[in-house]
């Protein structure tokens, strides 16, 4: 039996993990955060994750605890890094792009731009559509103006 919502994220900060807790709060769905290993809370360390993001390498994650196949909707979360995903969410899909159920949604959180390519990156690698993408400025975040965006999103969604 199928679960109805899986919704993955990577945060380094708080901004990624705020939209995930809202819409894990709003739908009741499970939620996994996924770890890179690899530190990278230095700001020499930040500046490699954007490179790394850009020349789309992959990393070290944490073992995740539920298997995207069990799921009837996959949501997966990440901040913009050089315009497109950060690199747990690429090493993510990557490992996991067997097992995705055939609705994913994007979401990502950025300073300014860069979500359309984020999104195109994504859809390339798990090889399917989104039914759905969103994107959120760090400032709406910050400032919790994101909610009437996510509500709206969610209702005509899921």
């Amino acid at each position: 039996m199928y679960k109805k919502i899986l919704l993955v994220y990577y945060s380094r900060t708080w901004i990624t993990r705020k939209v995930a807790q809202y819409i894990e709060k709003v739908t009741k769905c499970d939620i996994e955060e996924i770890i890179d290993t690899k530190s990278r809370s230095w700001i020499f360390w930040y500046i490699l994750a954007g490179r790394d993001a850009s020349l789309k390498k992959l990393t070290k994650i944490n073992n995740i605890q539920h298997n995207p196949s069990d799921y009837q909707i996959l949501i997966i979360g990440t901040p913009v890094r050089d315009f497109t995903m950060a690199t747990a969410i690429r090493t993510y899909i990557s490992q996991n792009k067997n097992n995705l159920p055939s609705k994913i949604i994007f979401y990502c959180t950025m300073w300014s731009g860069g979500d359309r390519s984020t999104f195109q990156d994504m859809t390339h690698l798990c090889a399917q559509t989104p039914i759905w993408t969103i994107q959120f400025k760090t400032k709406e975040i910050i400032k919790n103006q994101f909610s009437q965006k996510l509500n709206k999103f969610l209702t005509n969604t899921i």
